[in-house]
């Protein structure tokens, strides 16, 4: 699969959802991290959230940091989040650690 990150800011741009095959659009945390007090970062992300939804693309929103941010953003057809809600960075061996404890339900 292929996906662009960081999605809204620096070098992506709506053309690469044409010229490429894109299967997953991470939303930029810069864009999540005032989600709940800025209105125009929440206009952003539920514009980019719809934008993707009709082009049947998966979409992730990183740096979710609460409960909060994600209600709104699973509210809005974002299943899929990455952030210090649900880990910090991890080595390798700690994520697999983490990986077997998140599939059988200790997490």
């Amino acid at each position: 699969f292929m996906a662009i990150d960081d999605f809204g800011v620096g070098y992506s741009c709506l053309g690469h959802l044409k010229r490429f095959k894109i299967d997953k659009l991470k939303i930029d945390q810069g864009f999540v991290r005032e989600l709940l007090s800025d209105v125009d970062d929440r206009a952003i992300v539920t514009t980019i959230i719809s934008m993707a939804k009709h082009l049947r693309l998966e979409i992730v929103a990183e740096g979710v940091e609460t409960q909060e941010q994600r209600k709104f953003l699973m509210e809005q057809g974002c299943e899929l989040v990455q952030g210090y809600l649900i880990s910090r960075p991890l080595p390798a061996a700690e994520f697999v650690a983490f990986w077997r404890a998140w599939q059988n339900g200790s997490r």
